[in-house]
């Protein structure tokens, strides 16, 4: 086989990710709480993009409660609750902030906890 057919294999082969679930989820919820963020800090002319983020992040934990629902999740029975708790919360949540009733900080606060917890740190580190 020459060098040329093996050169075009190596780069036509599918190739497995190394990344982990929880690495994906890390990943997902802060580029969504960085969008989150970024517009609220941006002012009333981001609403829009507001909006979106919000809606990210609310399929997000739609997805994430789903995930700890399901009977297959490894997760122990007693994070899987307070997961699907936390997601209970960021929907309501959300639906007050879109009418303007209430913060966004809470939001904000669930996925930093959320965060920490997916990259091993402890609060106050």
């Amino acid at each position: 086989m020459n060098a040329q057919i093996m050169a075009q294999r190596a780069y036509t082969q599918p190739t497995t990710s190394t990344r982990t679930d929880r690495a994906i989820e890390y990943d997902l919820l802060a580029r969504v709480t960085h969008r989150i963020k970024s517009a609220a800090e941006a002012g009333p002319k981001a609403y829009p993009r507001l909006v979106r983020a919000l809606y990210d992040n609310r399929r997000l934990w739609t997805a994430l409660a789903v995930d700890v629902a399901s009977t297959e999740n490894a997760l122990p029975q007693e994070l899987r609750a307070q997961i699907f708790y936390l997601a209970e919360f960021v929907q309501l949540h959300t639906g007050k902030v879109l009418a303007r009733k209430a913060r966004l900080a809470p939001l904000l606060e669930v996925n930093a906890a959320i965060l920490r917890g997916l990259g091993g740190q402890r609060p106050g580190r």
